[in-house]
């Protein structure tokens, strides 16, 4: 297995296979977290008892947060507070149940759906086909009936027609996709548009006989999806009046189709009415995190089966629901996916066969004989998934241990008969109270067995990315620190042949190949009895192959580490080691909370205190330039994310970048500037000013483009066709002007920052774009700096020799050139990258460089999800919905920061004279020692907010290493050809 990899790695390489064991890695938390839970061949059941209903009506008010239902609202037209919906608050005080539905992870809209009709929590793997699609065809509510209308989104209806039993028995009536436009206004037209289609198929039956005997059948079910609350929070935000005026247009709609309904079957009151939400809505107007305002959803029914309001002893407030004025009425809280067996026992169809959903008795209105027969079927339907689940996994065990809760007395068929003994005698209360304590110990056993295998592949993956770990800090060691000398290719690669007595036996080296391919082949027939998915063998792969190659070169290893010791001493090397650590988990710390990032930013801007009197001497203006930008930096990661959107942060940021680049234009060509090449500076003039251009225009779009919206007028196609063709040039041109030639590396950081510009102000809300300046002026004050330090720690000014990268040389030394130039008086020389080894003291820019990458991504994004990046951002380029085009804009927007630092860090260890990628693979060896603190850390216990928070920190680490892995490899296209003032050639200190 070891032989795969090359016998010599070069950083290239290392760069591939990091990227292919990350990508593999990241799908980890959903195979141990978010498998399906599916499993097919169940029994169905259903209550035998005449149903309460005859037909059912299901209300989802997509994006509809539970407190804006039923909290007052100010009339903003005689500012007195009033409920927006005045319907639903009637049925609450007069007829029916309410309360709040709780939803999990991720918010989104097909999963909330398919709890809330399926009764199960599907994995996430599903978002892979956008939330439309079945990965796994399901039972639902819908599929068991004897047929179902549905209205409203091409998004939603469908997936629950397709793989259904009877294709037939599900009608789906949709407006096109076209209607979900983010810029026309009020989207409360969409839901208009579902209460006339409802409208139109009763008025249809008239004429259609049968149509009309359909309606008139027993177990049907009209589902009304109503996504004009989600579109408006989205364009609006939820506090706005289009979202709550929405509320009020909902609930007039609702009004009506219950009178309608009553009309027609002549008020024989045999119809339930549901009303719900799929997921809530934050008060950015995004939603798929376990934020409560996403996960808290109302639900109110009412009609035929359903209990009414209990007003002798209310129960179930807390602070949540304390200002709604609902405090007389008892509040009967569930899980969404409770929602399908009470819909289910209403009309009196099969259980769907994968629900999980725990019937919930407070809201029936029935006989006790009816309860207790619900109940039972209900535990039947959960215990019948326990079984089949049970002997799926017996077959796939080598050492199957059952779930002890149902084993003995509460064996499933001692359950069957102990409850049928109590129903027979008339004990319905303690066939009830029975029910319910096998129906927990059910979905125990269910989680039992969902979680069966949680141990071996959590030790798999721990010793994946320990290996991981040890694997690159080997090949950093050995190869940037034990193994180097003037020979290293320009990716990192030894150009010379390693120490006889450091490099493993023929016969060790067959011995340990032997070992892998056993150890390997071992788990393979593990993986191969449990019927495990093909992922699951590169999981094992992975730590084989690391641990392996580690053994294999254990003495180099052993002999870099001791060459460091001895250089630079137990203390210091352990110290720099220590400290490392300690960074890494105060970034880890960071996460949790924003504000730990301001606080570096404080200390750091005292750096310049504690630096060596050489370099504080004549930078007294680059010290000052560094502690202010790391001051106004620090303010980003203080303000809060969920800001709305604010065009005067907006032109702000634009006249300070339009600025940036006016100064630029002035300057950067002039100190930059080939004398023997006057045309050169020039054209670097031209194409700055026409940057800063770009810049400015971006801005005067982008606030027309927000003054449109706000005015509900639309995206102007005029606005919206200059955005497109913005992004398009201003992001060619660090590709097409000096990618393949050698500039000074300060012309080129500037092209690259005004490039990125136009785009990031395209793609802001608020303060993006200041916060964008400050953290480009930290970074160059950063590259400076560092430079300043390496310099007085040589003991040699900066010269004016220029340092440009030859590649593809074989053996040229480090002293040989090429090509000599003239840039700005200063000998330009194209040689073999000239290198040192790494020492403990780099260990400070490698974790600045983590520090500013985190600092890049949380600066204006909320460390607790990837969903606090607004969606509004998109809005200047498009507005039609489509999750994965909105999606990849918002990644773009977020790969902005990142490029930068990775650019940046690219120049500096061009500067340090480090070869190239050692100071990256450095960060990105040990990053992961962030990314495994939050692997553990992940939690599917607890509230909702804190299972999403740490789901969304694991991915966002291991995203991070993933992005900037492939930005690193983007930036050295870019930057690796920069001309570099290198330290004192030729009088540099000897180096050990």
């Amino acid at each position: 297995m070891v032989s795969w990899l090359p016998s010599k790695l070069t950083s290239a390489s290392l760069l591939v296979i990091g990227v292919l064991f990350h990508v593999t890695y990241i799908c980890s938390i959903f195979d141990i977290y978010f498998t399906s839970p599916l499993v097919h061949g169940m029994e169905q059941h259903r209550v035998e008892a005449p149903a309460p209903a005859k037909r059912l009506v299901l209300f989802v008010a997509d994006g509809l947060r539970a407190d804006k239902l039923y909290q007052f609202h100010s009339d903003p037209k005689t500012n007195e507070l009033t409920t927006r919906a005045p319907f639903l608050r009637h049925i609450i005080e007069k007829e029916g149940s309410w309360g709040v539905s709780h939803t999990r992870v991720p918010t989104e809209s097909r999963p909330g759906h398919v709890a809330i009709i399926a009764g199960f929590y599907e994995d996430v793997s599903a978002v892979t086909k956008g939330w439309q699609m079945n990965p796994v065809n399901f039972d639902s509510v819908f599929n068991q009936s004897e047929h179902t209308w549905s209205f409203g989104s091409p998004d939603i209806l469908p997936m629950f027609a397709h793989g259904a039993s009877d294709p037939d028995r599900i009608d789906t009536i949709m407006y096109p996709a076209e209607f979900e436009d983010f810029g026309t206004g009020d989207a409360s037209e969409l839901d208009t548009w579902v209460f006339e289609h409802f409208t139109d198929l009763l008025e249809k039956s008239k004429t259609d006989a049968a149509l009309h005997k359909k309606l008139h059948s027993d177990k049907i079910v009209f589902f009304l999806h109503l996504l004009g609350l989600d579109t408006n929070g989205h364009s609006h935000l939820p506090m706005s009046e289009f979202y709550l005026n929405n509320i009020q247009i909902v609930d007039e709609g609702i009004k009506k189709v219950t009178e309608q309904l009553s009309e027609f079957y002549n008020n024989d009151g045999k119809t339930s009415y549901i009303f719900t939400a799929d997921h809530g809505m934050g008060n950015r107007g995004v939603h798929g995190d376990g934020h409560p305002d996403n996960t808290r959803t109302p639900i109110v029914a009412w009609g035929a089966g359903i209990q009414g309001p209990n007003k002798v002893n209310p129960q179930g407030h807390d602070e949540f629901s304390a200002d709604w004025g609902l405090d007389k009425y008892s509040r009967h809280d569930v899980k969404q996916a409770d929602i399908a067996p009470l819909m289910a026992s209403l009309i009196g169809t099969n259980y769907p066969v994968n629900s999980v959903g725990e019937l919930p008795l407070p809201y029936l209105d029935t006989p006790e004989s009816f309860r207790a027969a619900s109940t039972f079927t209900n535990t039947l339907q959960i215990l019948e998934q326990y079984h089949v689940k049970q002997e799926l996994k017996r077959r796939t065990e080598l050492l199957f241990k059952p779930f002890p809760g149902l084993t003995g007395d509460h064996s499933p068929e001692a359950v069957k008969a102990q409850v049928q003994a109590l129903i027979d005698a008339g004990k319905y209360k303690e066939a009830e109270a029975e029910c319910v304590i096998v129906r927990d110990l059910c979905l125990e056993g269910l989680r039992y067995l969902q979680t069966y295998d949680w141990l071996f592949l959590r030790s798999v993956i721990s010793a994946g990315y320990l290996g991981w770990i040890a694997f690159s800090l080997n090949f950093i060691l050995r190869t940037f620190v034990g193994g180097q000398d003037s020979h290293l290719g320009p990716l990192g690669g030894p150009r010379t042949r390693r120490p006889i007595a450091s490099v493993a036996s023929p016969q060790e080296n067959q011995a340990v190949n032997i070992l892998s391919v056993v150890v390997f082949a071992v788990f393979s027939i593990i993986l191969t009895i449990k019927h495990s998915p093909a992922l699951y063998y590169a999981y094992v792969a992975f730590p084989i192959l690391f641990w392996s190659r580690v053994v294999l070169d254990r003495r180099e290893l052993l002999s870099a580490i001791s060459k460091t010791t001895q250089n630079y001493g137990w203390i210091k090397s352990i110290g720099s080691v220590l400290g490392y650590i300690v960074a890494l988990e105060i970034l880890v710390y960071s996460y949790f909370n924003r504000g730990i990032l301001s606080i570096c930013f404080l200390f750091l801007a005292l750096w310049p205190v504690f630096l060596p009197a050489a370099v504080q001497r004549n930078n007294t203006l680059l010290m000052a330039s560094w502690s202010l930008s790391c001051l106004g930096t620090s303010v980003f990661t203080l303000l809060p994310v969920e800001m709305g959107e604010d065009k005067i942060l907006i032109l702000a940021g634009g006249l300070i970048l339009t600025a940036s680049g006016f100064v630029s234009t002035a300057v950067i060509p002039g100190i930059t500037a080939d004398p023997q090449q006057p045309g050169a500076a020039v054209t670097a003039r031209n194409v700055l000013m026409f940057q800063t251009g770009l810049i400015a225009l971006s801005t005067v779009i982008v606030i027309d483009t927000v003054k449109s919206l706000a005015a509900h007028e639309g995206l102007p196609l005029l606005n919206q066709t200059l955005s497109w063709i913005i992004l398009f040039i201003t992001g060619s041109i660090p590709f097409v002007y000096g990618a393949r030639s050698s500039q000074h590396y300060l012309l080129r950081m500037v092209i690259i920052y005004l490039s990125f510009a136009p785009i990031f102000i395209l793609l802001s809300t608020s303060y993006e774009p200041i916060f964008y300046f400050c953290l480009s002026a930290t970074l160059l004050s950063w590259l400076m700096l560092e430079r300043k330090i390496y310099s007085a720690s040589e003991m040699q000014p900066l010269s004016d020799t220029l340092h440009s990268e030859k590649r593809g040389l074989t053996g040229a030394s480090s002293s040989s050139s090429s090509n000599i130039g003239i840039v700005n008086g200063a000998t330009v020389r194209t040689v073999d990258y000239p290198i040192r080894g790494l020492s403990p003291k780099d260990a400070r820019p490698a974790i600045f460089f983590l520090f500013f990458i985190n600092v890049a991504f949380f600066g204006t994004g909320n460390v607790a999800s990837l969903a606090s990046f607004s969606l509004q951002s998109v809005f200047r380029l498009t507005t039609v919905f489509n999750p994965f085009f909105m999606g990849v804009l918002l990644i773009v927007k977020i790969l902005i920061p990142f490029f930068l630092v990775s650019s940046i860090f690219r120049v500096l260890g061009r500067s340090l004279e480090l070869p190239p990628f050692s100071l990256f693979l450095l960060g990105l060896a040990t990053t992961d020692v962030m990314t495994l603190n939050f692997f553990y850390l992940v939690r599917d216990d607890g509230s909702w907010l804190e299972i999403g928070t740490s789901i969304s920190h694991f991915c966002i680490s291991s995203l991070m290493v993933l992005f900037t892995i492939l930005l690193f490899a983007l930036s050295d296209l870019l930057v690796g050809r920069v001309l570099v003032p290198v330290v004192g050639e030729g009088q540099r200190k000897k180096r050990s």
